[in-house]
């Protein structure tokens, strides 16, 4: 119920220097004025009221309830989701700007703690909905057009009846929902108290993973072999998190029934289990003709016998170290989005104006980039580590995607706006596909054309190719972990698995790399989450083809379809473009937009 920031690790690691102009905070008192504010203690009082006062309504009587009574409880509901997730998002967000202060940690903690408590009663909500007969429920839908608008959100909620619990179980796991943030909050401040040394300046992860991008090989090496060495002194507690959670996990599917460890996530996605599958057997089967002949092209380029991994998002040779500052940046974005659609751009404006970006690096601040949504009455926040690198830019386009997507979808209320994971990268990564555009068709030469091709090039390998070897990963400690603990060197054996596989011939792996699994934290805050960006990011490369295709109507639809948030199954939301990611052929359409532009890479080499 209740919605959390995850803060996500950009997969392409940024650099910059510090000249980078007027750099956006957040100004959160758009959710409360101040941890110590009257109107949180007022809102915690309401919520603990409210929660008691729905269990007293509604408890043991969902069943007998008429279709208006009915659409007066999810209204309720609603309601007690709203405050609770504004709660949430104040106390998140505020942690994230600082996650090394122990009050703010601390604060997080009491009121994950004390929202869980108010919201236990409320548990029995869900499980006496799923006991209700198909044909009742249907008859309420039939009932009351206000109701039948809520019916994706509730067979969402019904698809989990098979593998629910008993309503005291329930509410034990329920209650014991902190103990696995703990363990989550143990990995992020573990993160960001990581230190490293390059050259005599200590950095923190965030500064270390950004010099993985410098011109200077020899600064990229040292920094990939301090990553390794200050991976390797943490290991254990990096093993001990994964191991807890993965285990926690099996535990929870296991009392669920649930057929494998990727189920759970499938259902949150509101997408087939075949549907993921046809999706990663194209991409694997496409590494070949993408990863491995991109690299190739890259070991060519650098003048290499084998590439290393601080070799992997190198700029190119001819590529001049720029940096970007934020207003340039801003420019860029604002006027991709408004040449695509106006709309597009006064959405998107208030981000820059009203505290809605959090952009600097700062000590202690989490690494990384999201977009939260908060809540359907307040506004999403964005967080950077604006560092000045051209990339920086395509982070900020993605991250702008997502915040337009949330005001867009936030007019179907708490339970119709969240969108599935699977969908929600569309707008983040067609933002970024409207912001390459622009700086392809603004290149001033052949030569900055070749490196803004090869940058987007590296850009959707990331998000296609690595994110899949991710997912694999990923399926591959899950099922291990079922077999007993795993060391830190079992974990290390199947990173490497499938490295190879997906990066290809070109790269050689140094010792030490092995370790590189450690930092990525959606492994340990969302499980399976990372099929999601392949997902979106081959939904949109064939979206974008449509808009190529045929642009005419093109933005009323897909304003339309973001505007639908969650109310919509994906083949509803992607019929109006004649796609269907049910189509095993619908993932190569999208696969060889990427095929197409390395096609164009290798022709300039001619």
């Amino acid at each position: 119920m209740l919605r959390t920031p995850i803060p996500t690790y950009d997969a392409n690691a940024q650099s910059g220097s510090k000249d980078l102009g007027n750099l956006p905070e957040w100004d959160l008192s758009d959710l409360y004025a101040s941890d110590d504010a009257a109107e949180l203690k007022r809102d915690l009082d309401w919520l603990e009221d409210a929660c008691k006062s729905f269990a007293a309504d509604y408890e043991g009587k969902l069943a007998s309830l008429s279709a208006e009574e009915f659409l007066t409880a999810i209204h309720r509901h609603e309601k007690i989701e709203n405050i609770a997730g504004r709660i949430m998002s104040y106390a998140g967000l505020r942690y994230y700007q600082l996650t090394t202060d122990a009050q703010r940690a601390k604060f997080l903690s009491d009121h994950q703690e004390k929202i869980t408590n108010y919201t236990t009663p409320l548990v029995f909500f869900t499980l006496e909905l799923n006991r209700i007969d198909d044909a009742k429920i249907d008859g309420l839908f039939d009932a009351n057009v206000d109701l039948a608008r809520y019916k994706p959100a509730i067979r969402r909620i019904r698809a989990m009846k098979p593998y629910q619990l008993s309503d005291e179980m329930e509410k034990f796991l329920h209650d014991l929902g902190v103990v696995g943030d703990a363990w989550e909050r143990l990995f992020d401040e573990t993160i960001a108290g990581l230190e490293f040394e390059v050259d005599g300046e200590p950095l923190n992860i965030e500064g270390t993973l950004n010099l993985l991008t410098e011109q200077d090989r020899s600064k990229r090496e040292a920094a990939a072999h301090e990553l390794a060495a200050v991976f390797a002194e943490n290991i254990k507690i990096f093993a001990r998190v994964h191991n807890t959670q993965a285990k926690e996990k099996e535990i929870m599917d296991r009392w669920r029934g649930m057929p494998t460890a990727q189920t759970g996530r499938h259902l949150s996605n509101d997408v087939e289990p075949e549907v993921v599958e046809a999706l990663r057997n194209a991409v694997v089967a496409a590494y070949p003709k993408l990863s491995h002949r991109y690299y190739e092209l890259k070991r060519k380029w650098l003048g290499l016998d084998s590439v290393q991994v601080w070799d992997r998002n190198a700029p190119l040779p001819m590529e001049t170290t720029r940096t970007v500052n934020w207003d340039e940046a801003t420019e860029t974005v604002m006027s991709a989005y408004s040449a695509f659609d106006p709309r597009m751009g006064e959405i998107a404006k208030p981000f820059f104006t009203d505290g809605w970006i959090d952009a600097a690096v700062k000590p202690g601040k989490a690494p990384g980039a999201f977009a939260h949504p908060t809540v359907t009455t307040v506004h999403p926040y964005v967080m950077l580590n604006y560092l000045g690198k051209p990339r920086d830019v395509m982070t900020l386009a993605h991250e702008l995607g997502h915040g337009v997507h949330q005001v867009l979808a936030a007019e179907q209320g708490e339970m119709l706006a969240s969108t599935p994971l699977t969908l929600a990268e569309t707008a983040s990564v067609f933002g970024e596909m409207l912001t390459f555009r622009r700086m392809l068709d603004n290149a001033e030469d052949d030569a900055e054309k070749k490196v803004l091709l090869a940058g987007k090039v590296e850009d959707m390998i990331n998000t296609v190719v690595r994110q899949i070897a991710f997912y694999d990963f990923e399926c591959k400690l899950h099922e291990a972990r079922r077999g007993g603990e795993l060391t830190p060197d079992d974990i290390n054996a199947l990173w490497m698995s499938v490295q190879a596989e997906s990066l290809g011939p070109a790269f050689e792996f140094m010792e030490g790399y092995e370790t590189f699994w450690a930092y990525i934290p959606h492994f340990v805050h969302s499980p399976f989450y990372v099929y999601a960006y392949a997902f979106g990011d081959g939904l949109v490369n064939a979206l974008y083809a449509v808009y190529e295709e045929n642009p005419d109507g093109f933005q009323d639809k897909y304003f339309d379809m973001l505007k639908a948030g969650g109310s919509k199954h994906h083949k509803d939301l992607l019929a109006p473009f004649g796609l269907d990611a049910s189509d095993p052929k619908f993932w190569d359409k999208g696969l060889d937009m990427i095929s197409g532009f390395i096609d164009e890479l290798e022709a300039m080499e001619g």
